[in-house]
C-alpha cells in the first residue's frame, strides 16, 4: 500500500479535531439541553455555526482523505471495493448537506430545511456501516475484515434503535442512541486508517508486503 501513509494520518487527524470539537460544543452550549434526549443536531442548531457544524465539516474532509487512499491503495479495485467508495462518498455528502443545512430548534415545528437536514443525516449514517462491511472485503483491510464487520454490524443495530427512537418510541433516548452510532462509525473510519498508516509504515521501512489479485495487503 505504498504512498498511503499521509492520507491514513491526515484522516486520523481529521478524526481526532472532528471529535474534540464536538466535545466543545457540548460544553459551550445551553446547560438546559439534554445530550441525552435530544441529537447533536438540536445541540449544533443551537449554536449555528459554532464548532459542531465545523466537526461534521471536518470529518467530511477526513473520510475524503481516506479515500483518496483507498483510490491509491492498488486498483484495480473488485466491484465491492468500488462500491464502498460510492457509500464513503455518500457520507461525505450527507455530513456535508446536514452541516449546511439545520434542523429546526427542539420543540418547533419541522420546516423543509428541517426535513432535508433529516434525510441527509439518514443516509450518511446508513451509507457508512454498509461501506463499512463491503470495506473488509477489500484485501488490503483483510487485517481489519472482522473488526469493519463487527462495526458495522452494531452501527446498523444502533440505527435501527434510532429509528424506533424517532417514531413509535416518543424519542426515548434518542440522543444516546444516537451518539453511540456515531461513535461506532466514526470507529469504522479510524480502523480503516490505522491499516492504511500501518501498512504504509511497513512499506517505508523496506518489508515485503504481499498482494493479491494486484492489491498490496
Amino acid at each position: 500500500m505504498p504512498g498511503t501513509r499521509s492520507p491514513g494520518l491526515l484522516a486520523l487527524g481529521g478524526i481526532a479535531v472532528a471529535a474534540l470539537l464536538t466535545v466543545i460544543g457540548h460544553l459551550e452550549v445551553n446547560d438546559d439541553l439534554n445530550p441525552w434526549a435530544l441529537t447533536i443536531s438540536d445541540f449544533a442548531v443551537s449554536d449555528r455555526g459554532g464548532v459542531i457544524d465545523v466537526a461534521m465539516v471536518v470529518l467530511a474532509l477526513a473520510t475524503v482523505a481516506l479515500l483518496y487512499g483507498l483510490r491509491r491503495a492498488g486498483p484495480p479495485r473488485p466491484r465491492p471495493g468500488r462500491t464502498a467508495e460510492l457509500l464513503l462518498g455518500a457520507w461525505v455528502a450527507g455530513l456535508l448537506l446536514a452541516a449546511v443545512v439545520p434542523t429546526n430548534e427542539p420543540g418547533t415545528a419541522m420546516t423543509s430545511a428541517a426535513y432535508l437536514h433529516r434525510y441527509a443525516s439518514v443516509v450518511a449514517f446508513l451509507a457508512l456501516p454498509v461501506g463499512g462491511w463491503l470495506l473488509a472485503r477489500r484485501p488490503d483491510l483483510a487485517t481489519a475484515a472482522r473488526t469493519l464487520r463487527t462495526l458495522a454490524l452494531l452501527s446498523l443495530t444502533l440505527a435501527a434503535a434510532m429509528v424506533w427512537s424517532a417514531y413509535p418510541g416518543d424519542r426515548l433516548l434518542i440522543g444516546l442512541a444516537e451518539r453511540l452510532l456515531i461513535l461506532t462509525e466514526v470507529a469504522v473510519l479510524a480502523t480503516v486508517a490505522v491499516v492504511q498508516t500501518r501498512a504504509a509504515t511497513l512499506v517505508d521501512h523496506g518489508v515485503v508486503v504481499p498482494r493479491k489479485n494486484g492489491i498490496t495487503v
